[in-house]
């Protein structure tokens, strides 16, 4: 069973529904049913036509669903709508669906979550992470999500900053473990800068084409992390690069800054040193400073802390870091690296032990245990 393939076709097959005026709601949970039954039936019999099979089988789903609802008399007139089995039109609804996900009626932390559950294929465990919210929190704020748009006509799109921020959430979960995710965030990005002239636009679609270019250089042969300071430069996509550079370059012009603008400056910093010492820290925490202005956002100030570390001496990262929650994602890995630069390893080594046990991810603990154990021998000798 081709799972890329049922998440590629997902969000047309739910386009092709909602068009057709089934609501949100109805319309996921009848693709969800025929994703299940292509799981069942593909193995043994797969079909030529794979979209037009979902399209077909979910619209019957959703339509046997109508029947049985109260709502029965008024939806009967959409059954001389079902679509008639044979190939699909080769439309690409991903981003319209984005789009009508954001719908007015939900406040924008809503419409991202139901956005990012239903279109995104992200799981509410990674939704909640990037929230940094309890799983059960965010399984609460989907579900009034749906609720909410449920029966609402998708005839009002919503607004462009909600769809950058799924946009980007996806990105991040791509660029974290899925590479077919970040590399669809990417296109579906490239589509919006090609339609909407906004500088955000294009901050995030340069954000994204730097962090994407150092993807290569980013995992060693054996499947584990590489920190930045230690990548082989070497295997940057340059290409990548100078076209994230000269379109930050461009949106940063119209003097209009914002926050992923912002974020492309310090990616855009990193990708122009020849090497991790010659790394401008002293730019890059100013660019933290406005981003701090932008977003007040905590993950912000744990990573404007690291930078003033380097700028200033890990004693002034370490007292940045003090001013934080100690309880924020990555903030005793943080610790722990200023920690070492600082020359106190044992302190360091039980940080890194620590962060590893508190790590989201197996790569990432692996990392961590790996540095505790090699300042571990260091003290050892």
């Amino acid at each position: 069973m081709d799972e890329v393939l049922l998440r590629s076709l997902t969000p047309s097959v739910l386009a092709v529904l909602v068009r057709r005026g089934a609501d949100f709601a109805a319309a996921e949970d009848a693709v969800q049913d025929a994703l299940i039954e292509a799981v069942r039936v593909w193995p043994a019999a797969p079909p030529r036509d794979p979209k037009g099979w979902l399209v077909t089988v979910a619209w019957r789903k959703f339509l046997d669903a109508a029947r049985a609802d109260a709502a029965r008399r008024r939806r009967e007139d959409l059954v001389e709508e079902e679509p008639a089995p044979g190939p699909a039109p080769a439309v690409d609804d991903t981003l319209r669906l984005y789009f009508l996900c954001a719908h007015p009626s939900l406040t924008p932390s809503s419409a991202v979550a139901l956005t990012l559950r239903a279109v995104g294929g992200l799981t509410t465990r990674q939704i909640a992470r990037a929230y940094l919210v309890p799983e059960a929190t965010m399984a609460q704020r989907i579900s009034r999500a749906k609720r909410t748009v449920s029966g609402v006509r998708f005839d009002r799109p919503g607004d462009v900053a909600t769809v950058l921020r799924v946009l980007y959430l996806v990105f991040n979960e791509g660029y974290s473990g899925d590479v077919d995710l970040a590399a669809e965030a990417i296109r579906l990005t490239r589509q919006l800068a090609a339609v909407i002239d906004h500088p955000e636009v294009a901050g995030l679609l340069a954000l994204m084409l730097l962090h994407h270019a150092r993807r290569a250089a980013r995992t060693a042969p054996d499947g584990g992390l590489v920190p930045l300071a230690e990548q082989d430069r070497g295997r940057w996509d340059t290409a990548l690069i100078a076209e994230g550079v000269e379109i930050l370059q461009a949106a940063l012009a119209r003097d209009r800054l914002g926050e992923f603008q912002a974020q492309a400056a310090v990616a855009a910093l990193h990708a122009d040193a020849p090497t991790a010492e010659e790394t401008d820290w002293v730019q890059i925490v100013e660019w933290y400073d406005e981003l701090t202005r932008l977003t007040d956002s905590p993950v912000v100030r744990l990573n404007r802390a690291v930078a003033v570390g380097e700028a200033d001496g890990p004693r002034a990262g370490l007292a940045a870091l003090a001013e934080l929650d100690a309880s924020l994602p990555r903030h005793t890995a943080a610790a722990a690296y200023l920690h070492e630069r600082d020359g106190d390893l044992a302190t360091a080594a039980r940080l890194y032990a620590e962060a590893a046990r508190k790590a989201p991810d197996l790569a990432e603990r692996d990392h961590l245990t790996r540095q505790a154990a090699r300042l571990n021998t260091r003290r050892r000798r």
